[in-house]
């Protein structure tokens, strides 16, 4: 009972004080807003009159949608495509940056600059890169000595494709930092030992780096992911979801929906269908990714 009574008296209100402000931030610009659109997904609202309740219409009139049906198709493939490619390549280039050379500063900072480059700048130049009349196929033409006119962002078969090389480049960067602190971690006592018994080179990152960046890899998995679903700006800058809806993503047509064609309704039914998504991806990676990263 003393115990109990010392832990009362030791309480102090202090620390929540000090997270009060932080969690009224949040409430305001996160989880009020998520309540907002749940309710708006159950109504009919143009942003002009008052929100009129229509019941599940809205979520009836999304699974009749054929473009909704292909924005996730499209955001899928960005998914399937993205997240890898950033998992590899960034995983890759960690390694090679890692190296103790005297330049390697000035590496690092190359291969971060896209970065802290503005979507907008790199979407405008890489459409231009992408042009029938632009860089990449002067230099196509060049190596193959002919005409080559590739339609990179006006042809259905190619556009998505052209948007997440854009996305792995802007990305690839980022990831590559993330995983260059977790190699840093690593003792160079066991890569020593490693090379002792014989795994050396590139084995020594199949024995050693791999499993020991196995939370970080997961980590970046997750991020990735997550923004991968939520992909946007690229979208918007190089291609307006064209042609004929190939790049258009689930975000894009909620905003398509939200603020061209003004039915916040049916735009708040999007988003909290993808909002669901994200919080099942995300739940369910963290619950049967946790025990593999913890041993």
């Amino acid at each position: 009972m003393k115990l109990g009574k010392n832990q009362n008296q030791n309480f102090s209100w202090t620390p929540y004080l000090f997270i009060l402000p932080a969690v009224i931030f949040l409430g305001l610009t996160s989880f009020l807003p998520i309540f907002q659109a749940i309710y708006l997904s159950f109504t009919d609202y143009d942003f002009i009159g008052n929100p009129s309740f229509i019941g599940w219409q809205n979520y009836d009139k999304l699974w009749r949608d054929r473009v909704f049906w292909q924005t996730l198709g499209n955001t899928l493939t960005y998914l399937i495509f993205a997240v890898p490619s950033l998992v590899i390549f960034s995983l890759a280039l960690a390694i090679l940056v890692n190296q103790k050379i005297r330049t390697i500063k000035f590496f690092r900072a190359i291969y971060y600059f896209p970065v802290v480059v503005s979507v907008v700048v790199a979407g405008i130049a890489w459409k231009w890169v992408y042009a029938q009349n632009g860089i990449l196929n002067y230099f196509l033409s060049i190596v193959s000595s002919q005409n080559i006119t590739i339609p990179w962002l006006t042809d259905p078969r190619t556009a998505i494709f052209a948007v997440i090389s854009v996305v792995i480049w802007r990305g690839v960067g980022y990831y590559m930092v993330i995983y260059l602190a977790g190699l840093q971690s690593i003792p160079q006592d066991l890569y020593e030992a490693a090379a002792i018994d014989g795994s050396d080179g590139w084995q020594k990152h199949f024995d050693i780096t791999i499993p020991l960046m196995r939370p970080y890899i997961i980590l970046v998995s997750v991020i990735s992911s997550i923004s991968a679903m939520k992909i946007f700006e690229e979208v918007y800058i190089m291609s307006q979801g064209g042609p004929a809806n190939a790049t258009k993503t689930i975000v894009y047509h909620l905003y398509d929906k939200g603020f061209t064609s003004l039915e916040m309704g049916y735009a708040s039914a999007i988003g909290v269908f993808l909002f669901s998504v994200i919080f099942i991806i995300s739940i369910a990676t963290f619950k049967f990714a946790s025990p593999v990263a913890i041993r």
